[in-house]
């Protein structure tokens, strides 16, 4: 049989794809044959390895960065004094550097008269769970709870494969499927968070950053304690300084050489690849639009044309639609940025077999139950899924793990 080339097989699937009606793409034919990967590229790219058609320069950046990603700090490299882990990769290791993890940590904020106060003035929004020697010395073992918040809420490590997809998608893709009037009438209501200077985000469970290098520059502060030229300033300890020495090392901590090489490797992480499609997974796929689940975790999305050449004009299976939609009092917990205590950002659920726990805190311990606990806008979509036969929902759940 005559193999087709890459180029070919990539010009089929985004015909294919672009054939569907928009913005949710719900072909009968899955574009994803198995072994491709979840950007719809034969493949498949190895897992924790970078996308295809890097160039030299960047690929050397790419290495670096994922250097910079598995490194260790100390507290004589800024490490602290408060901080959750010692390394990117701590958290971000499973299934392979810069995936998920096991991780919950904690984060607390203040809502009040409809307003969000994220408490950054007085060491919010992320709680620190370790300290430095230096400030165990002190008696401080961990950050105390943050004076004023209102809200509290917990968070699983998010896995970063296929990051630099979801950013090179263009803020007019996404605008393209808000909808928050409900004008289609069909109970959701997608809204973009938007910055003051107009970009969309795209990052984070609330929606809270537009690129990678601002959600880097957070994950570095809050997460590490390690500043750099975005983040010069150290946290403090419920709005109070640092006690002297306990910070031995100059700010920014680290160079903007080594920011930069992070952010590299997290854009060019090669999306996760999917477990490849059957024709049960197929049902399964026409299952999951027909209860409603595409209504947010929108199928496909696509890159724009000067996104960096490696990430352009390319088609991601990302299954989100990268909005904010409420998702009821039973989840709520914080706001944060532009999201009320009860708004979430569509999870992506390109990698979902690899994960453990569900949901944006993993008290699922199952994509059943996942289903099952959502509720706002998706009240409707879980009932048509109660609704499934028993083989059906199997089915459902089936295409959903594979992905």
């Amino acid at each position: 049989m005559r193999r087709l080339n890459p180029y070919t097989s990539v010009l089929i699937v985004v015909v294919s794809v672009t054939a569907c009606d928009r913005p949710s793409p719900t072909s009968p034919t899955d574009p994803l044959a198995s072994g491709q990967s979840a950007d719809g590229f034969a493949g498949p790219f190895r897992l924790g390895g970078p996308v295809g058609f890097l160039s030299l320069d960047q690929r050397r950046l790419f290495d670096r960065g994922r250097v910079m990603f598995t490194n260790t700090f100390t507290p004589a490299t800024g490490l602290g004094p408060l901080f959750n882990a010692s390394s990117c990769a701590e958290c971000h290791g499973l299934p392979v550097v810069g995936g998920g993890g096991t991780q919950v940590e904690t984060h607390m904020t203040a809502f009040v008269n409809g307003s969000c106060d994220a408490l950054e003035a007085v060491g919010g929004q992320v709680v620190q769970d370790s300290a430095t020697p230096a400030l165990q010395a002190l008696g401080v073992f961990r950050e105390p709870p943050i004076p004023g918040a209102t809200g509290t809420g917990h968070r699983t490590t998010p896995s970063l494969l296929g990051f630099g997809l979801l950013e090179a998608v263009p803020d007019q893709e996404i605008l393209a499927h808000a909808d928050p009037n409900d004008a289609n009438g069909d109970g959701i209501r997608g809204r973009a968070s938007i910055e003051p200077d107009g970009r969309v985000d795209r990052f984070g469970k609330k929606d809270v950053a537009p690129t990678i290098d601002a959600f880097l520059a957070d994950a570095f502060i809050y997460e590490m304690g390690i500043t750099d030229s975005a983040e010069p300033d150290e946290q403090t300890i419920a709005g109070q300084p640092l006690p002297p020495g306990v910070d031995p090392t100059p700010d920014p901590e680290i160079t903007q050489d080594d920011f930069r090489a992070t952010v590299a490797f997290v854009r060019y992480l090669a999306p996760p690849p999917t477990a490849g499609f059957g024709f049960t997974d197929r049902q399964g796929r026409l299952l999951f639009s027909r209860v409603g689940c595409a209504a947010c975790h929108t199928p496909a999305l696509f890159t724009a044309g000067d996104a960096p050449r490696p990430l352009a004009n390319r088609v991601v299976f990302a299954y989100s639609d990268l909005l904010l939609h409420d998702m009821g009092p039973q989840l709520a917990d914080i706001c944060l940025g532009n999201a009320t205590p009860a708004e979430f950002r569509t999870e992506p659920l390109m990698g979902i077999r690899y994960k453990v726990a569900y949901l944006h805190d993993g008290r699922a311990t199952s994509i059943d139950q996942a289903i099952q606990l959502h509720g706002g806008e998706a009240s409707g979509v879980v009932a048509r899924y109660l609704a499934l036969s028993p083989f059906a929902r199997a089915t459902l759940l089936r295409f959903v793990s594979r992905l």
